[in-house]
């Protein structure tokens, strides 16, 4: 999860910079998905073809219709109408406050899971969550953030809503189906969405430089292909509410890298706020263990605890 949280916090930087060159908000996120489709299939097909296996394996095929569509619709819907919210509410807001209220979603999600029956609330995750926003809080703030509107507010907390739900039915497919295989179907759909759009609105300019097509292709690679997949691979292994709170790291991510790269310094409440993500991170890796673990701690050899406990 810190990974994908640090891939996708890459990708305001690699944005930036591909701006820089000249590429347009539409190419750019045309070519981001397309790219990584292509790549994405193209790297399924092999590892398929070399183990010799379907890259849904052990299902019906009715089942395997229902997950292939839900992945698609996943890229196809909710990415298409996550972006939509986003970019609109970024033409009404500064950026850092649309991150600000898309940074709700850490919260949306922790509470649908508990009431879903997904997830339950631990003393350790609930302060895990509140440092965690806090952090995001004075990270974003740290930004500087002004120009209200009403409107903007709505658009970029409808971006959160639907990321919460993504996130959520994500969870019940990655379960079902193989990280890679699902951020293929993912990527796949948002790229059919997107590329309708292009043919149908005709904004789309692909005459870059190469320039611009490095860094959409470091987009394309990193910040898509390898934070898709290892989110949805993290997802599978800590579940919704702890993915969504690790996920925290990503603005972090943006601020340490925009320092390094763009030479833009960070604030100390900036600092702070990065500290504060960071103690989440370990907060919420930590949890209290059984009598019998403990035992099994106590008597077992190092080597072999891990294995037992399990």
């Amino acid at each position: 999860m810190l990974l994908s949280a640090t891939c996708f916090g890459a990708m305001a930087v690699f944005g930036k910079l591909a701006y820089d060159e000249g590429v347009s908000p539409q190419s750019l996120v045309l070519m981001r998905f397309v790219m990584a489709a292509a790549l994405l299939i193209a790297l399924t097909a092999a590892r398929s073809i070399r183990a010799g296996e379907r890259p849904l394996p052990g299902t019906l095929d009715g089942r395997r219709a229902r997950l292939v569509i839900t992945g698609l619709a996943l890229g196809g819907v909710g990415y298409a109408a996550q972006a939509t919210f986003f970019f609109s509410a970024l033409g009404r807001l500064d950026a850092a406050l649309v991150a600000l209220v898309l940074y709700t979603y850490p919260v949306l999600v922790t509470l649908a899971a508990v009431l879903l029956g997904r997830d339950h609330l631990t003393l350790g995750k609930v302060v895990a969550l509140v440092a965690a926003t806090l952090g995001t809080l004075f990270v974003l703030v740290g930004a500087g953030a002004t120009g209200f509107d009403g409107t903007g507010v709505a658009l970029a907390f409808g971006a959160a809503l639907v990321y919460t739900v993504y996130i959520l039915v994500s969870d019940s497919a990655v379960r079902q189906v193989p990280p890679m295989a699902l951020t293929t179907l993912v990527m796949t759909g948002a790229a059919a969405t997107l590329t309708v759009r292009a043919v149908v609105v005709g904004d789309t300019d692909l005459d870059l430089t190469a320039g611009g097509w490095f860094w959409v292709a470091c987009i394309a690679v990193v910040s898509t292909v390898v934070a898709a997949s290892t989110f949805f691979a993290g997802l599978r292994r800590t579940g919704p509410s702890t993915a969504s709170i690790l996920s925290t790291f990503e603005p972090v991510a943006t601020a340490a890298l925009a320092a390094i790269m763009l030479e833009e310094l960070l604030t100390p409440v900036q600092l702070f706020g990065g500290g504060l993500v960071l103690a989440s991170v370990v907060l919420v890796q930590l949890r209290r263990r059984t009598p019998r673990e403990a035992v099994l701690a106590a008597v077992v050899p190092p080597d072999r605890s891990r294995v037992v406990a399990r």
